[in-house]
């Protein structure tokens, strides 16, 4: 005669993995990774060192972080053809307490103004079909003068005094530190 097995309601023991956590967030796994690892998410760790959060947890980090689970700072318009890049900088944005929407391309980014204008916009020179610098333009047109740091990885010693004289308020260099980038940022739009 075999022992029943004995059913967990789903409060009694709601654990997510670390993709489901994120899901359940609204945020990429590198996101609630660091999160754990500073703290700012209750993490548990499995014998084979698997992370795993309780829903309870989440839901309690969703109400202090705002409406929707959103981080609720101020929202910064990350505009870059490379993913990896818009990741890196989205996830040390939100970390700081800033909320991000990512675009990956000079079109999407418009789209993306007309949908609700962000404190800030972060905008790579070098994209394909229309670069950053008709972007700006095309920006300033329609949005008037939100602010904006350009970067790129061509960089030429004109750069900082060209973005300036095209109303950007800042340039940084490719590669760059993410830490400078959001001191720029903090300077311009405090989370």
């Amino acid at each position: 005669m075999t022992t029943p097995r004995r059913r967990f309601s789903p409060n009694e023991f709601d654990w997510l993995t670390l993709g489901q956590a994120a899901t359940f967030l609204g945020v990429a796994q590198s996101t609630i990774r660091k999160w754990s690892d500073q703290g700012r998410v209750p993490t548990f760790y499995t014998p084979g060192g698997h992370r795993r959060y309780r829903r309870r947890d989440l839901e309690l980090f969703l109400d202090r972080s705002g409406p929707g689970g959103r981080v609720t700072g101020p929202l910064v318009l990350v505009v870059d053809d490379d993913p990896g890049l818009r990741e890196l900088v989205r996830v040390n944005l939100e970390l700081e307490g800033y909320s991000v929407r990512e675009a990956g391309s000079a079109e999407e980014a418009l789209e993306a103004l007309d949908d609700q204008a962000p404190a800030l916009v972060l905008l790579d020179v070098v994209m394909p079909d229309i670069d950053g610098w008709q972007m700006l333009q095309q920006m300033q047109e329609r949005h008037g003068s939100i602010p904006v740091i350009m970067f790129s990885g061509q960089v030429e010693e004109r750069s900082q005094g060209e973005a300036m004289e095209r109303g950007a308020r800042g340039f940084v260099g490719k590669p760059f530190d993410p830490r400078q980038l959001i001191e720029r940022a903090k300077q311009l739009v405090p989370a």
